[in-house]
């Protein structure tokens, strides 16, 4: 799935059912992140990834995993 064809269904946001793939550079993770389609889509959130490796935005459901 491209970023650049993706459309959202009624009801969901932009950036809502994407898994992206984040490394220790990119800490402390937020999200949006400036790269998103529509990195203005809500409110930027921080995100505690360290520990599990794993987390999920409250506000779009997008998947962040932590590669080492």
């Amino acid at each position: 799935m491209s970023s650049d064809t993706y459309q959202p269904k009624q009801g969901e946001t932009p950036n809502s059912e994407m898994l992206i793939k984040v490394t220790e550079d990119d800490l402390p993770l937020h999200c949006p992140l400036e790269s998103m389609r529509l990195w203005d889509s809500h409110p930027r959130v921080y995100l505690p990834i360290e520990e599990t490796s794993n987390a999920l935005c409250p506000y779009c459901g997008t998947h962040f995993v932590l590669v080492k």
